[in-house]
């Protein structure tokens, strides 16, 4: 089990400084007024893994601007193995993300994520089975980010030929040499990424079918999930090898097409996540909003279960406002569940009354004013 035991922020949003020491594995509550900077630790945690953190923020964003140095985020992680010191900050020059391990330079974020794993979920994410695709796909890169990294590098490789065979249409003076590497290297991380999204999905409907044996996870409706779009049916009935091709041949043929809209018509950027309520049989856009929510902390808590029964420990939960959209039965289910999981828990709450169920069970934190006071 990986947890972190200090926290340490400087010059991240509205902090200058603040350090939470001698932190354990269970349930952490940040309460406090709106705007007092709860969601930024939550945020600064989320960074303590590879990626853009929860909010998906540039990381000149993060950067507390009454600040003249950069910012940096430090913590101690317990491991299996020991104490490990993890940090990361701005590189004002580039304003790229630096990534230290036991103060040794790190190659890249991806090393994070032998330490630790993170998984989250905001208020932002309500809307997730209203909105456009774009937001479900890059929910599930994100899950499947946490088993994979390098699904999100092939995911930047496929988006950055597309943009080069897009200008390369649009100019009009390509070379057809030139497009049929760009499309053959479209075709190729395309599939992969497919092929990645129906397997993960797979995975994670069997982890949420399992958890329906345990009574508190009833609280939580069963979700049914399928990756969907052209490659990913392709994938379903053809070889991978079969898919590639076909995928690039549809490339090179839609190539007029694609010089006046842009992108391409098909692949991997135009798939989407279906979700459906298994018991009422009932998209989960249709839902109501209360049904929407309890099916997102049910996939959300199945990706951690799987995390912890392939890793052997679950990953570190960040679940931001999540308590006041419950009701009571809902909460306590909650709750229990997280205590039956394990792990490390970080919950914010405006009202330290929604935690009383856990008040002799959790570190409870007072966030006021960007200062940060244990209660």
């Amino acid at each position: 089990m990986s947890y972190i035991t200090a926290l340490k922020l400087t010059n991240v949003r509205c902090y200058e400084q603040a350090h939470l020491p001698d932190l354990k594995s269970g349930l952490i509550v940040l309460h406090g007024p709106n705007g007092a900077g709860k969601t930024n630790v939550l945020e600064a945690v989320s960074l303590l893994s590879p990626g853009r953190g929860l909010r998906g923020a540039r990381y000149i964003e993060i950067q507390n601007t009454a600040a003249g140095n950069a910012w940096a985020i430090a913590a101690d992680i317990e491991t299996r193995f020991g104490i490990a010191k993890l940090g990361t900050g701005l590189d004002p020059q580039t304003e790229k993300r630096i990534v230290r391990i036991n103060g040794q330079d790190a190659r890249g974020q991806n090393a994070l994520a032998d330490y630790l794993a993170c998984v989250w979920l905001t208020p932002q994410m309500d809307r997730l089975f209203l909105d456009a695709a774009a937001g479900r796909r890059k929910f599930l890169d994100r899950l499947i980010f946490a088993f994979d990294p390098g699904h999100s590098g092939r995911v930047a490789r496929y988006e950055n030929a597309m943009r080069q065979r897009s200008k390369l249409l649009q100019d009009g003076q390509a070379d057809d040499a030139w497009l049929s590497g760009l499309e053959a290297q479209m075709a190729e991380t395309g599939v992969a990424i497919a092929a990645a999204r129906l397997e993960f999905t797979g995975r994670l409907q069997s982890a949420a079918a399992n958890a329906r044996t345990n009574n508190h996870e009833g609280a939580f409706p069963l979700a049914t999930l399928a990756a969907t779009g052209t490659l990913e049916e392709l994938l379903r009935s053809s070889p991978a090898v079969a898919v590639e091709e076909m995928f690039a041949y549809q490339l090179k043929e839609s190539r007029r097409q694609d010089s006046r809209t842009g992108g391409a018509a098909t692949g991997p950027h135009k798939s989407d996540l279906d979700v459906v309520f298994t018991q009422k049989e009932m998209p989960a856009a249709q839902c109501s909003t209360g049904e929407q929510k309890a099916l997102l902390i049910g996939i959300v808590l199945a990706h951690a279960r799987l995390i912890a029964a392939e890793r052997g420990a679950p990953p570190v939960l960040l679940l931001d406002e999540v308590a006041a959209h419950l009701d009571e039965s809902r909460r306590a289910a909650l709750y229990d569940v997280l205590q039956e999981l394990g792990g490390q828990v970080w919950l914010t709450g405006t009202d330290k009354n929604l935690f009383d169920a856990i008040a002799d069970k959790a570190q409870f934190y007072r966030v006021e004013e960007a200062q940060i006071i244990k209660t």
